[in-house]
């Protein structure tokens, strides 16, 4: 990469947390298939182990908002944690796979693209109706479903995450809201808790496997010191839009941020493995 590309993440990183604060996701969505576009599609572990630790920066400020704002559910995030952190090893593993190597890595730019095309539709139905999850207090949210929270919601936020190299906030938003009906500032609230100690042990394990890519561990540090001042800031601002901004208008900016993205990186992706 040459100095000028190191110049264009400065944005990039503003942009990325941004999106991560509002939606609760690390910001993953807007990074990988931005860089994937502006540097090329063979470096995607490079991206995915960079992603990673930008997403511990840009979700920070996110949980301290949120918790000055009492919005995170510590009965959940008690839970959650703990299946993410093993699901983030898994899906690390996963991802260090033979199938994903080389032009491989195109398979990983699909499987991402599809999950995000999933969401965009779930979002889409939820855009039709003006129906709002009551009201859950701490003390209610603590008599739900340990079992649930872990194995359904906390497991396959942190096995997308080290897979993908996303924080994981895609899939746990949705799926605090369809199968714990949390409302959607409590359930950004909590994904971002949780993407915040899952993103530490997906970053190490993905920075440890970067040279059997032929990559080293500092390119995704000097990669990722150019993203994270800016992306602290734009999540550290837009963190508290959650709770100004109408439900619907975080809906249609999620659903745009998806489609986009995930476009892209579908094309890309089958490009390499065609």
């Amino acid at each position: 990469m040459q100095f000028w590309d190191y110049i264009i993440l400065l944005p990039l990183g503003l942009m990325a947390g941004a999106s991560g604060g509002l939606l609760g996701i690390g910001g993953s969505v807007v990074m990988i298939p931005a860089m994937v576009i502006l540097f090329g599609p063979d470096r995607q572990h490079l991206y995915q182990a960079t992603a990673m630790i930008v997403n511990f920066f840009v979700v920070a400020p996110a949980v301290m908002r949120h918790i000055m704002l009492r919005a995170t559910l510590r009965p959940v995030t008690r839970w959650m944690i703990p299946g993410a952190i093993v699901g983030a090893v898994a899906g690390v593993c996963l991802s260090e796979l033979p199938i994903f190597v080389g032009p491989g890595q195109g398979y990983l730019q699909i499987a991402f693209a599809v999950f995000l095309g999933y969401v965009v539709l779930q979002n889409m139905w939820r855009l039709r109706t003006s129906a709002k999850l009551p009201y859950l207090s701490e003390a209610d949210s603590a008599k739900l479903s340990k079992p649930l929270i872990l194995t359904i919601v906390g497991l396959p936020t942190g096995m997308l995450g080290g897979l993908l190299g996303v924080g994981g906030g895609l899939y746990a938003v949705p799926a605090q809201q369809v199968c714990l009906r949390i409302p959607l500032p409590n359930a950004i609230a909590n994904s971002s808790a949780t993407i915040l100690w899952s993103s530490v042990v997906g970053a190490v394990l993905k920075n440890a496997s970067l040279s059997s890519h032929g990559h080293s561990w500092s390119q995704a540090i000097l990669m990722s010191i150019c993203l994270i001042p800016t992306a602290m800031i734009g999540s550290w601002y837009s963190a508290a839009k959650v709770h100004q901004w109408p439900v619907k208008v975080i809906h249609v900016a999620f659903v745009l941020l998806l489609l986009y993205g995930g476009t892209r990186l579908f094309l890309v992706g089958w490009d390499q493995v065609s």
